[in-house]
């Protein structure tokens, strides 16, 4: 018979060690830092086809899970193979998910491609002549003041000489580059079709794996924890889920309703750049709070070098698109699909900004909204473990809690 007591030392033994190496392994992970962040990267290369694949398949999963769902409502009237009838809807729901993907990326190629390649000659063409334009008018609204135009036209010349000599010698001639690789296939670009192509072939084995991988994750989920943990682990995951897949999914629905209004409203004031804004509104959209702001001020340069009053314009346009997408467009379609308080939208756009730049702006809502979630959470498991409120009203004007009968003080002002 074992004896409880040694299990116990045995537990807390194990317990101990488990800290010890994690200690290790942080220390070496902050002292090693540059070189784990090296391997890290190596590894992130390695693995992009994969995580192209999965990201594509993610996707396209509501996609690829309704067709699966309405094939298999259909034919299962018909067909009384039940094998054959998840085939069917399993294939069939593939080659819509990769039919509708690849018409999506050969669409936009086709539009906007050689549309923002002329946009931008077109820049390129008109720049000394618009700049020229700029600083008549500006001349023109200073001549009253001497002192502040002695102040501010070489300041605006200086800025306008440096402009024009990167537009010239460094954005178009890239961009040239670039289109010029990206038409004629040249070796530049090998990497990316590869990663492309083989992460359309992982999309597609992940759509039709994805119940099996399902499967395996909750096997070994119920095989190293307890029930009860096994099961939490299991419903937060499935909150993920309908955190990020609700956010993604509606934030690009959301930035590509915006960006055709800020196309067709463009052409209704007769703006400059129309394609090329609309784009770049409607990318920039993605990120939440600071989307609208990151893509209106690029965006009003460029009208600014043709005409400041359509500038002026374009920028009161921009603060009503972006109120109707705030305050009625963003709800409508995102609802409350992170239920995370303002501060802390701001607080994680700046945070996972700053860490992995425009990546970690576009995810680091729904990350830190299931961080707080569970935060939220484990608050409340341990202050129902005490028997006491998990309302964070009764908190607002609380001195002390009576520790006799656990009554609440509030705080004399």
């Amino acid at each position: 018979m074992k004896n409880p007591r040694f299990k116990g030392y045995i537990y807390w033994g194990v317990t101990l060690l488990a800290v010890i190496a994690c200690s290790v392994a942080f220390v070496f992970f902050l002292l090693k830092f540059q070189m784990v962040a090296a391997a890290a990267g190596k590894l992130v290369d390695v693995l992009m086809p994969i995580i192209y694949g999965a990201v594509l398949a993610y996707l396209m999963l509501p996609v690829y899970n309704k067709t699966r769902r309405y094939v298999t409502e259909n034919l299962s009237v018909k067909v009384k193979n039940e094998k054959m009838v998840q085939s069917a809807a399993r294939g069939l729901g593939t080659l819509v998910s990769l039919l509708l993907l690849i018409a999506i990326v050969v669409g936009l190629c086709w539009m906007l491609l050689p549309q923002i390649y002329t946009s931008i000659l077109g820049l390129q063409e008109s720049f000394s002549e618009n700049i020229n334009n700029l600083s008549s008018w500006l001349q023109k609204q200073l001549a009253d003041n001497e002192a502040l135009e002695q102040m501010v036209v070489p300041v605006y010349e200086q800025v306008t000489d440096k402009l024009e000599t990167w537009l010239y010698d460094t954005l178009v001639p890239n961009m040239s580059m670039v289109i010029n690789i990206l038409s004629t296939g040249l070796l530049g670009v090998v990497t990316v079709l590869k990663n492309s192509l083989i992460g359309l072939i992982v999309m597609v084995y992940f759509l039709n794996i994805k119940d099996t991988l399902s499967a395996q994750s909750k096997k070994i989920v119920y095989s190293l924890f307890p029930l009860k943990q096994a099961n939490r682990i299991i419903e937060e995951v499935r909150f993920t889920h309908s955190v990020f897949g609700g956010f993604i999914t509606g934030k690009l629905l959301d930035s590509l309703i915006i960006g055709v209004i800020c196309f067709f409203c463009m052409r209704l004031l007769r703006m400059p750049y129309v394609l090329l804004v609309s784009v770049i509104i409607g990318v920039t959209n993605v990120i939440p709070f600071f989307g609208p702001f990151i893509g209106a001020i690029p965006s009003a340069f460029l009208i600014l070098l043709v005409s400041p009053m359509k500038c002026l314009y374009f920028l009161l346009f921009v603060l009503v698109l972006q109120q109707f997408d705030g305050n009625i467009l963003g709800p409508k379609i995102l609802g409350e699909s992170t239920g995370l308080p303002s501060f802390w939208v701001l607080f994680s756009i700046l945070l996972f900004g700053g860490l992995l730049g425009f990546v970690g702006m576009v995810i680091a809502v729904p990350t830190f909204a299931v961080f707080y979630h569970l935060t939220s959470e484990y608050v409340n498991r341990c202050l129902e473990k005490k028997a006491l409120s998990q309302s964070t009203d009764d908190y607002r004007d609380l001195d002390y809690i009576d520790e006799a009968g656990n009554e609440y003080i509030e705080r004399k002002e």
